[in-house]
């Protein structure tokens, strides 16, 4: 049993080169899709750290494990550091070329190994609202990553945040807890906004 590694950006890209060389030194060059608090930070340099990475990895996935098994081995960390359980959260829509774009080759474009598709914001934000947990929002920490993106994507009221959900999933499995909790989220939102430019009296 390996430690729990913690990812910051910094080891996050090290981790994703080295897997991509491993897989251009064995003349492969495989494609994994990156969600969940790896994919913020590696486009929106989200201030956090992550234990795992999320990803999603239908060709080669036999290779593919078998490299992050070997990473971890030799580098002390968790077996599952690479771990594709996110699958169970993902939209019918996940296919569609436009919910996933090219983020970055590793190690490089001259040498191939790893292709890394990363959600885009309003997907992953759609994701976040779906699995909101339970026990009112200031319990989930996937709280500051929907205000956060929701900033991004210029999503300002909860009836908005909804309609950009059910774009990704139908009403039937959304939980009544989502539509509770981004009512919540959202009237959060207007009472720290100060001056009408959303930046709350926390971030000056």
């Amino acid at each position: 049993m390996g430690n729990k590694q913690s990812f910051d950006l910094a080891a996050l890209e090290l981790a994703l080169t080295e897997l991509g060389r491993r897989a251009f030194a064995a003349d492969r060059t495989i494609e994994i899709a990156v969600y969940g608090g790896s994919a913020l930070l590696l486009t929106l340099n989200r201030k956090i750290n992550t234990s795992d990475v999320d990803a999603v990895f239908e060709r080669d996935k036999t290779f593919i494990k078998k490299l992050a098994t070997d990473m971890a081995e030799e580098l002390g960390w968790d077996e599952d550091w690479l771990n594709d359980g996110v699958k169970g959260w993902l939209s019918a829509k996940d296919s569609d070329p436009d919910v996933k774009a090219l983020f970055k080759t590793y190690p490089s474009e001259e040498q191939p190994g790893l292709r890394v598709f990363v959600a885009k914001p309003e997907y992953i934000f759609a994701m976040k609202c779906r699995a909101m947990r339970v026990g009112g929002v200031d319990s989930s920490s996937d709280i500051d990553d929907i205000r956060l993106l929701a900033r991004e994507i210029g999503i300002k009221s909860s009836d908005d945040a909804l309609a950009l959900v059910e774009k990704f999933y139908p009403q039937n499995v959304l939980e009544p807890k989502t539509r509770l909790g981004l009512e919540e989220i959202f009237s959060s939102l207007g009472v720290r906004a100060a001056d009408g430019d959303g930046t709350s009296s926390r971030e000056r």
